[in-house]
């Protein structure tokens, strides 16, 4: 993300309150900055311009996990979701965004504490503008990378946990430096086990194949999302299992997934060539279907829409 398009953002939240965009800091002696102790949830925000409206995907269900995610960090205060929810929808209608956009909601323990602190509990939101990015439509290059998935006994890899990101950040740079657009991970057992910040999917004979969530794995809800489109309209019986390194190279096609990430083509793995080099068949038509579902250009699983302009009218803060 871009100095440029951070700097479209007028205002974030911050501890209860709408305040300008360079107000919102915590200090550099507060755990969340020497310990990463902080949750968070990565949510899309999209704009349907015939309706005149922006859409929270899934945003209930990104909540319900961000409650979960503190249970598991043992925080002092749990902070409510249906309350980060009114928030959110504050926030975005305060910058006033007629496109699409990526929202950060975040908990963390701030204040002066050393390691086993659990609290005074700090709470963020920040949204900023997000287009989809050049390797969405012609995908992108992958590594398999040397640097191993953190394992679940080590780290609590279905909480979204600032401190977890790290294992992926290394790889991800490794990835770039060797000339390649991003890592697929490995976990202990040789296991392919998800990208740095994105789950994997592939489609070997005709099936659609995705890592099981016991393979070190965050339980993403875009992941779900794939699995459900994918029975739901594209009829086929998606398989979660163990994937081993070697079949990533007779892949016909692949790709990942996440709110940040949303589908993304790859179109080779370790410089070798994913099916024809190219966007595949299913992932073209898996993208077609997301991209309606999320703009609301199709009425169904109004669920998972949460709209933020109901009067097409923004709030600004008073």
């Amino acid at each position: 993300m871009g100095d440029a398009a951070m700097s479209l953002a007028k205002y974030a939240f911050m501890n209860g309150e709408i305040i300008p965009w360079d107000d919102a800091k915590v200090h550099v002696f507060a755990p969340i900055a020497k310990y990463a102790t902080g949750v968070f949830e990565g949510i899309r925000g999209y704009w349907n311009a015939e309706h005149e409206e922006m859409y929270l995907f899934e945003l209930k269900e990104h909540m319900q996990r961000l409650h979960y995610s503190q249970s598991v960090m043992r925080f002092d205060e749990i902070v409510d979701g249906d309350t980060l929810i009114d928030k959110t929808i504050e926030l975005v209608r305060a910058n006033a965004f007629r496109e699409t956009v990526h929202i950060r909601a975040m908990v963390f323990v701030a204040g002066e504490g050393e390691l086993g602190a659990r609290g005074p509990v700090g709470t963020a939101i920040t949204v900023v503008p997000r287009p989809l990015p050049k390797a969405g439509v012609d995908g992108c290059s992958a590594q398999g990378s040397s640097w191993v998935r953190v394992s679940d006994h080590a780290m609590p890899l279905r909480v979204k946990c600032n401190a977890n990101y790290n294992n992926g950040r290394l790889a991800m740079i490794q990835a770039r430096a060797d000339g390649y657009d991003a890592a697929i991970m490995l976990t202990n057992q040789g296991k392919v086990s998800e990208g740095p910040s994105m789950c994997f999917f592939m489609v070997r004979d005709g099936v659609l194949v995705t890592p099981s969530v016991t393979s070190d794995i965050l339980e993403s809800i875009t992941r779900k999302t794939i699995l459900d489109i994918s029975r739901e309209y594209l009829d086929l019986d998606p398989v979660e299992r163990e994937v081993d390194r070697s079949e990533l190279y007779g892949a016909e096609e692949a790709f990942f997934c996440g709110t940040g990430w949303e589908i993304t083509p790859i179109t080779s793995i370790d410089k070798l060539p994913v099916g024809d080099g190219k966007v595949g068949p299913l992932v073209h038509r898996l993208q077609e279907i997301y991209f309606k579902l999320t703009e609301g250009k199709i009425p169904d699983h109004p669920e998972w829409r949460t709209p933020v302009y109901p009067q097409s009218q923004a709030i600004a803060p008073q």
